[in-house]
């Protein structure tokens, strides 16, 4: 079976464990949502912030939604001077048939400027 990798990013509001962890979650469910991801299909997740996000890792929010096999990795993006502030981002390795034009990228709010050829028109449904 083929492994696809699916893109996100958001923004937090603030550098706060409680706003990474919501704006990392809501992310986690839009992906899920518009992919149809099951946790034992994940093969990883590799999560970064930016610089300015320290207060909390972003896997936690992964692991809350059951994803407690899922081989995990966080790290910082590189600190270029005109990067996203605040900014969460994710790359989803997913074991599964459907080819890579079938997979949807989810960019929320402000990161969606990150990838506008990659942003669905219409926010999933919560």
């Amino acid at each position: 079976m083929p492994v696809r990798g699916i893109r996100g990013a958001t923004v937090a509001a603030d550098n706060t464990k409680e706003d990474i962890l919501a704006a990392t979650r809501e992310l986690l469910l839009d992906m899920i949502a518009a992919n149809d991801i099951q946790p034992e299909d994940i093969a990883s997740a590799w999560f970064t912030t930016s610089p300015d996000l320290n207060a909390e890792f972003p896997a936690p929010a992964a692991r809350a939604l059951g994803w407690a096999d899922v081989a995990i990795l966080c790290g910082h993006e590189m600190n270029v001077p005109h990067g996203l502030k605040k900014c969460i981002r994710v790359l989803v390795h997913l074991n599964t048939d459907r080819p890579a034009h079938a997979i949807k990228h989810v960019y929320l709010g402000e990161a969606a400027n990150l990838r506008p050829d990659r942003t669905l028109p219409v926010e999933i449904a919560k």
